[in-house]
């Protein structure tokens, strides 16, 4: 399948190339993932080209425009490698959650902030010992009058060290299934109490974190949505995060620098070209159609699990092009390092075919022994 762009999505497109072009310069190439490139300074030009918050209704501060057009703006960012983390999560979940879930005061609090790329947000998620099983979570959150008291841990936590509030995914109660009592609240990451740890990983980027939670108050008014009753409401966030164009071209960048060095007269190197291009192009589709709403529920397990192995394979293709250059330590033998993680964060490979098989096809559990 073939599509045809509007005069205005090219125009879009290509103005949103050289942005992230100048952006590199100015900033330095991020080619690993887009979380590696965090600039608080190139957050606040996005918002001045009005690309944060731009499928946002305009009655929240937003663009109201077609999702289609911050698919385009979002692949020519991280396709190029521009530093976009500062205001990633922000855009793409936090602002979309309190819009359909929180309060208005909240929505008067927080979205100007998102919206003019002043602020920062991380997610408390993953926790130790937890994977990928969201409901086995820990963290809790205790009522006491006006306020919760916080305890627990999260870790993974990326912007943690930099973030202005943690979108809190926690349990407030353990009474029901493991699927209940599970609430989100906003905690800004300067309440007293909250120890942040940054974690080095193998690529020496460091915007994992660990983030304890000890004795920690916040208002009760900073709950969002339902108390106790969150879990889908964060299900619905991951739908976001699992079918987004970072999850295929997150390592873009790489590839276009290993095409300029690959004998393309090589019939196998051919073949291997023409076997990623397909890949973009089936992965492309994927996220179009997730960006359209015009997949069946749950399937974004599907578009995550799809472009980020093809991103892995994305990754062996420029090591063998560039051979015993990929084991020089630059940025390319960094970008190179990154690889396994991509089916790993946002929910591992096997998981996503689990949700699958029994969310989508409805396939029944393996009996335990």
């Amino acid at each position: 399948m073939d599509f045809s762009w509007s005069s205005e999505q090219i125009a879009l497109r290509e103005r949103a190339r050289c942005v992230a072009n100048e952006a590199v310069k100015k900033y330095g190439r991020f080619n690993d993932t887009w979380m590696n490139g965090y600039s608080r300074e190139f957050s606040r030009e996005l918002a001045k080209h009005g690309w944060i918050g731009m499928t946002w209704p305009t009655e929240f501060g937003g663009g109201g425009r077609p999702a289609i057009e911050r698919l385009i703006v979002g692949e020519e960012m991280i396709s190029a490698g521009a530093p976009i983390a500062a205001s990633w999560f922000a855009d793409r979940q936090m602002g979309p959650a309190l819009i359909s879930y929180g309060t208005k005061n909240q929505q008067d609090t927080f979205l100007p902030s998102m919206l003019s790329g002043e602020t920062t947000w991380c997610i408390g998620m993953s926790e130790p010992n937890s994977g990928s099983d969201l409901a086995s979570l820990k963290t809790f959150a205790q009522r006491d009058g006006d306020e919760f008291v916080i305890n627990g841990q999260k870790i993974w936590t990326s912007f943690g060290e930099h973030a202005d509030y943690c979108y809190l995914i926690c349990r407030t109660s353990n009474e029901g299934s493991a699927h209940e009592g599970i609430s989100e609240i906003i905690v800004p990451m300067n309440t007293p109490g909250i120890e942040v740890r940054t974690i080095k990983d193998m690529t020496t980027n460091s915007h994992f974190c660990e983030v304890f939670y000890t004795d920690v108050r916040v208002p009760a008014s900073n709950l969002v949505g339902v108390l106790g009753g969150a879990f889908k409401q964060t299900m619905r966030q991951l739908e976001f995060e699992r079918g987004g164009i970072d999850r295929l071209v997150s390592n873009h960048a790489l590839y276009k620098m290993a095409l300029e060095l690959a004998d393309r007269k090589d019939l196998i190197v051919r073949q291997e070209i023409a076997a990623i291009e397909t890949g973009y192009h089936i992965g492309r589709i994927l996220v179009i159609r997730e960006v359209l709403h015009q997949a069946p529920g749950g399937f974004s397990a599907a578009t995550k699990c799809f472009c980020t192995e093809h991103e892995w394979r994305v990754a062996q293709f420029v090591n063998k092009v560039f051979g015993a250059r990929a084991l020089l330590w630059d940025d390319i033998t960094q970008g190179l390092a990154y690889a396994s993680a991509y089916t790993i964060m946002g929910g591992t490979s096997n998981v996503m075919r689990n949700i699958l098989g029994e969310r989508t096809l409805g396939l029944p559990r393996e009996p335990k022994l």
